[in-house]
């Protein structure tokens, strides 16, 4: 008899590791899913009438709250350097030990402006820190914020200009500030629609109502190129021990304990022992993936979540009970959820 509780206690400790590895697969499967999607937008009036439009939420904001420019990759290159890289229309010479932008040319399409010192291009976030955090980032946690101020996996987030140009701005909306080169003007509604959709943020009513009056005129063709989900940058740092023991004589309440019996010793029987670790590192990533074997999965770039809760960045991911959640304006079948604010709901194809 105490033997087969021995046995049967090993069987179980099976069972649990073969849900826990079949849990990580399937989890894995769906994030790969996830991470394949693609949010198409075209018609940009469309785009715009399913942005919340409230007022904005004034307090509280500092700089330092959005941490930039950061080294999110780990290649030695902070957001800074990565885009007067990638916006230099010439082959930028960069000191390869520290990577530093020696000398590159950059178009200014806010003022049409061509540069040559580095000194002269500012990196601007097409919806300004401030603009986010009033019309929405001020929910966000760190890591979100952290993500948002260092995007660069749409080229719409982050630009290089002018730097007497980026000052101007400031953290001015399109009702208060446009870029002095006119026939850029379209492009710039384009972009910031597409953050502020792809961002869940919202817009105030001046706001909406200076870009729906341009969208009805000098841009009513204007398309909106399609985006991928929103970065969620991530920090686990979790060692997750679950421990199954049995030691047994004869009978008794306990885990661990000795009763004697008439005719026997105290004898320790038998001990089965199951571990399973969850580890994950600190990275950024455009809701993506997840690696499962034997007993053990790394999970990365999700976060645990409240389904049915409001949520944001929109189309960011989440995950509750092993399943992946997706941060949505409607429910699986579709149908937008009440005030158009985003929700965590299970993630189907």
């Amino acid at each position: 008899m105490t033997w087969r509780i021995a046995a049967n206690g090993l069987v179980l400790v099976v069972a649990v590791s073969a849900v826990s590895v079949a849990n990580a697969a399937s989890f894995d499967q769906q994030l790969r899913q996830v991470s394949q999607r693609k949010f198409v937008a075209e018609d940009a009036r469309y785009v715009l009438s399913n942005i919340k439009v409230e007022n904005e939420y004034k307090t509280g904001y500092k700089r330092s709250l959005f941490i930039h420019w950061a080294d999110l990759d780990g290649n030695g290159c902070d957001t800074r350097e990565e885009i007067l890289k990638r916006d230099s229309v010439s082959k930028p010479q960069v000191d390869p030990y520290r990577c530093y932008v020696v000398a590159g040319d950059w178009y200014s399409p806010y003022d049409g402006a061509k540069l040559s010192d580095r000194g002269d291009v500012d990196i601007d976030h097409v919806v300004a820190l401030k603009e986010a955090w009033d019309s929405g980032a001020w929910a966000w946690t760190e890591s979100q914020r952290k993500a948002y101020a260092n995007d660069m996996s749409d080229r719409r987030t982050l630009i290089a200009v002018t730097d007497r140009v980026n000052v101007s701005k400031s953290d001015k909306d399109p009702s208060n500030w446009m870029p002095p080169l006119r026939s850029y003007w379209c492009t710039y509604l384009g972009d910031w629609i597409s953050v502020k959709a792809r961002w869940n943020l919202s817009m105030d009513q001046s706001e909406f109502g200076r870009i729906k009056n341009l969208l009805n005129s000098d841009c009513s063709s204007l398309t909106i190129a399609s985006w991928s989900a929103a970065p969620v940058a991530s920090t686990i740092s979790t060692v997750a021990t679950t421990t199954t023991s049995t030691t047994v004589a004869v009978t008794t309440s306990t885990t661990t304990g000795t009763v004697s019996s008439a005719t026997t010793s105290p004898t320790t029987i038998a001990k089965t022992t199951a571990t399973t670790t969850t580890t994950a590192t600190t990275t950024t990533m455009p809701a993506t993936a997840t690696t499962a074997s034997s007993a053990t999965s790394q999970v990365t770039g999700v976060k645990d979540i409240s389904p049915g809760s409001y949520c944001a960045p929109l189309d960011g991911l989440g995950s509750y009970k092993g399943l992946v959640y997706v941060c949505s304006k409607t429910n699986a079948e579709g149908v937008l959820y009440s005030g158009n604010r985003a929700r965590w709901r299970k993630f189907s194809n």
